[in-house]
């Protein structure tokens, strides 16, 4: 009996590429390395030739591998320029730094519901696990191509425009930081944490953006705060690879200011 009539099946083709893609994803080899000939790869994963063909004419495509006539196979230049360019440094939304980009923003699969905040959330907000509190979740695209997965829990004494207005805000490009702005909150610092994380077709995320194979991608995990120091929102944004650049700025510590006088000579 088929048991995914609405569904392609995966060709062998599907998955020699997913299992290239994954065998290059943890960094064996550097951008310009030759791999092996198509005859060892094709014993390698148990396919024919054609199909292996077929494999890296896709990675090919995407940029993965480069194919020299005479040559070989070589590792491709995997990094792609990103959406979206962050200084960790300054506090500003997403769809902000998209239209300075030039860039359009949009949402879809947007999901707005009241959860118990649970054991993690409990310290962030100082409140008892228990707390109901918005959750909203939707899929991010950057001129309308999936670029992230987010997350955001609102602390639960923070008002909120209804429901419906909240999910025209987000289908329009807003985000939350948006609306937390537009409602008059004293929003004034974020605390970010970044984390490495492999995405995955059979994960939650993975599965809501439609990734084909395991890649490796950034998750943001910030915390809002006002200016009393509590913590309104907390957020956890699943990027696709080339999905955000993140800049940091970084100062050198010194126990005094640069001395800017002049230096004995006379001299300035």
């Amino acid at each position: 009996m088929d048991t995914q009539p609405a569904e392609r099946r995966r060709s062998l083709a599907d998955s020699a590429e997913e299992a290239l893609g994954n065998w290059l994803a943890p960094g064996r080899y550097r951008p310009g390395d030759r791999l092996p000939p198509e005859h060892d790869l094709a014993r390698m994963l148990g396919v024919s030739r054609g199909t292996l063909r077929t494999a890296l004419q896709r990675l090919e495509e995407s940029g993965e591998i480069v194919r020299r006539q005479g040559s070989g196979t070589f590792v491709g230049q995997v990094a792609r320029p990103t959406a979206l360019n962050e200084g960790l440094e300054r506090l500003e939304s997403y769809s902000s730094l998209a239209r300075r980009r030039g860039l359009t923003l949009s949402q879809r699969k947007v999901r707005i519901e009241r959860r118990a905040i649970g054991p993690d959330l409990a310290g962030v907000f100082d409140l008892p696990a228990d707390s109901l509190a918005l959750k909203v979740s939707r899929i991010v695209l950057v001129n309308g191509r999936p670029n992230a997965m987010m997350h955001d829990v609102v602390h639960p004494e923070v008002a909120l425009p209804p429901d419906a207005v909240l999910a025209e805000a987000f289908e329009r490009g807003d985000m939350l930081l948006d609306v937390l702005v537009g409602e008059g909150l004293p929003i004034t610092f974020s605390a970010t944490r970044i984390l490495p994380v492999l995405i995955g077709p059979h994960d939650a995320d993975g599965k809501a953006l439609e990734v084909r194979r395991t890649m490796a991608g950034l998750e943001l995990q910030e915390t809002v705060h006002v200016a009393t120091g509590q913590a309104i929102q907390r957020s956890r944004d699943v990027f696709l690879p080339g999905g955000v650049d993140l800049e940091v700025i970084r100062s050198l510590h010194v126990d005094r200011p640069a001395h800017v006088g002049g230096d004995g000579n006379g001299r300035r």
